[in-house]
């Protein structure tokens, strides 16, 4: 049997939310592989340019920014037919963005319950909507959605986000079967805590919505939660997805890789 190898040489892929954290090493670790990338987000404008050119320099790749905004739908479905016109396909579309609130439901405000399952949720549908054509008419495609552990069980205080992220795995499964001949497959990564931008600010959110200190949201709530008791890294996340999006991954399909150090074992 031959070596499994990940080039992507010659791939569009677009990452939403990808100007910080995971979505930006997700890109990052696309364009090592070969493939152009189109990033997305709402961070500062001299820092995404920043990281724009880096990952073009050091990769060798074409790679764009895209400023839609995941709470419109008409600005999600330029950002995917823009790619498309500037380059000719698009091959990946990872759906990564997030945002998060920690509240008791009934302390929950209803703007950020609304946002959260806008960003975390329905612009999946969006971008996935505006993909589809595109990919079935070239008769291949890899879409990905960052979904969580919270996809798979749930926390207290984070009613929204669990919400979303369980709805994103429903999502993944049904548009999985609708496309599941024409050479197209939706998978999800399901992450543990990663120590991201996001979680860093969870942590303080966390110690006021339980009364305790930081210290102990890291060490009894957070890595509580995996057996491990490590955060999970961006390389590890990457390496999922470099699996998914190969033709190593080609039947996968409607499911799922859990990077969570054992969290949804238990």
């Amino acid at each position: 049997m031959s070596g499994i190898r990940t080039d992507l040489t010659g791939q569009v892929a677009i990452v939403t939310g990808s100007t910080s954290g995971i979505g930006a090493a997700m890109a990052e670790a696309l364009a090592e592989n070969g493939a152009h990338v189109v990033l997305n987000g709402l961070g500062d404008a001299t820092e995404t340019e920043a990281l724009r050119a880096r990952i073009a320099a050091d990769h060798g790749v074409e790679v764009r920014y895209h400023g839609a905004n995941m709470l419109k739908p008409d600005e999600i479905a330029d950002l995917v037919n823009s790619t498309v016109a500037e380059f000719g396909r698009l091959d990946i579309l990872m759906n990564n963005a997030g945002i998060q609130n920690v509240a008791p439901v009934d302390e929950f405000p209803e703007a950020k319950w609304d946002a959260i399952i806008g960003i975390n949720l329905s612009s999946v549908f969006h971008a996935a909507k505006a993909a589809l054509p595109h990919m079935k008419k070239a008769g291949r495609g890899r879409i990905v959605n960052l979904a969580s552990a919270h996809g798979l069980v749930a926390s207290p205080f984070k009613s929204a986000y669990v919400a979303a992220k369980h709805g994103v795995m429903g999502f993944t499964k049904t548009l999985a079967l609708e496309v599941a001949e024409q050479g197209i497959t939706c998978n999800a990564i399901c992450p543990g805590y990663v120590k991201t931008p996001l979680v860093e600010n969870q942590i303080a959110d966390t110690a006021k919505a339980r009364g305790i200190s930081e210290e102990e949201v890291v060490r009894d709530v957070m890595l509580a939660a995996q057996p491990t008791k490590k955060f999970v890294t961006y390389e590890e996340l990457a390496g999922a997805l470099l699996y998914i999006v190969s033709d190593a991954g080609a039947n996968m399909n409607g499911s799922w890789i859990s990077v969570d150090g054992g969290w949804t074992a238990k």
